[in-house]
């Protein structure tokens, strides 16, 4: 019997309630913990906190019979995760704060916790596998058997040494099975819909967030046409993004999308839509996985965001910390500031952010 100390990750969602049981049941000692992330009112929301489904997580965790606790991360989520989504936008990018999350927030500080309170690993609801290589000696971070759900795309900044503490007890199935398992053990949150946006944009509306908690509102400027031409006024660079073409307001000849932005001139550019699409890009603060350095070109297959298809492309190191990734096909709207990761079937070779 395997009586490992873990720190589970608990949202109150049926993923990570489940994940949860099924450790119970392989012989861990889990501790359940829920996050809080920040303050409702801080950010416009509705609500006091973060921890609106705190109340599942704990009700499951009195179910199995194991402690559940609530840790405040907020100050951690605010420099690591809001602050930066901030500023990305504010210099013309388009961030991936779950990737920041998992990076400074979630795995990161938890990792942390988990060494205090003596647990050997830690553990999450994420629809990934890890495993470990006898060939090359390395941990490696593959995807969950769940395509759809596949989250390893938003984990690839784990380190070897993360990666040999980590548990994903759910990478081996899929949702429709997840949701039998808890419904058969009776969890309350077991038929409880999935959430689908940024949690602190629940309505999407990212530019509005970031006008409440700044105080201020982006400056007006001018929507420019790539041949130079103003076509008109644009209400702030942060409500459009590379590829963009609804709500522009502009009548045009054709349609007419976002191609970049100018943030030092505050002119948001405009062109047609084969004015998107680029067969190479640099990607920066570069994590590798399954190669410990990269010493040449590599064939892959690339993500260039969340939930694009994987598309094959060839990476080669361009510098301390950068790939160049060039594409057999050009691609459309590779936007800087998201995450791109690389495969090898369904192993993580690595990833990084489009400069």
């Amino acid at each position: 019997m395997n009586k490992q100390k873990v720190l589970m990750a608990m949202s109150g969602g049926v993923d990570s309630s489940t994940a949860a049981l099924l450790l119970q049941e392989a012989g861990y000692d889990v501790v359940g913990v829920t996050l809080k992330m920040f303050e409702n009112k801080e950010l416009g929301l509705e609500g006091d906190s973060s921890l609106a489904n705190a109340g599942d997580a704990k009700q499951v965790a009195d179910k199995m019979g194991f402690p559940h606790y609530v840790f405040d991360f907020c100050k951690f989520f605010r420099a690591g995760v809001i602050d930066h989504f901030i500023r990305e936008y504010e210099q013309g990018r388009t961030p991936n704060p779950c990737v920041d999350c998992n990076k400074h927030v979630k795995l990161g500080q938890l990792f942390a916790r988990a060494a205090e309170m003596g647990c050997a690993y830690v553990a999450t609801g994420h629809y990934a596998n890890v495993k470990f290589d006898e060939a090359s000696g390395r941990w490696l971070l593959l995807r969950g058997a769940d395509r759809q759900k596949d989250q390893s795309y938003m984990l690839y900044t784990l380190t070897q040494e993360q990666l040999a503490h980590i548990l994903f007890p759910l990478g081996h199935m899929h949702k429709t099975e997840i949701r039998d398992r808890a419904e058969a053990e009776g969890l309350v949150n077991a038929r409880k819909p999935d959430s689908q946006d940024i949690c602190f944009v629940p309505d999407g509306d990212y530019a509005r967030v970031i006008e409440r908690i700044t105080k201020r509102k982006p400056a007006p400027g001018k929507f420019v046409h790539l041949d130079g031409t103003v076509l008109g006024s644009h209400k702030g660079q942060l409500h459009y993004t590379i590829g963009q073409r609804k709500g522009l307001g502009i009548a045009y000849a054709y349609p007419l999308y976002v191609i970049k932005k100018d943030i030092e001139k505050n002119i948001v550019y405009l062109g047609p839509q084969d004015a998107l699409f680029s067969d190479t890009l640099i990607a920066e603060n570069c994590n590798l996985i399954s190669v410990q350095e990269l010493k040449g070109p590599l064939r892959v297959t690339a993500k260039p965001r969340y939930r694009a298809k994987d598309v094959p492309a060839v990476i080669e190191p361009a510098g301390e910390g950068t790939v160049r990734v060039t594409f057999d096909e050009p691609q459309r709207a590779l936007t800087p500031g998201q995450a791109v990761v690389f495969y090898q079937d369904d192993v993580v070779v690595g990833g990084g952010t489009i400069r």
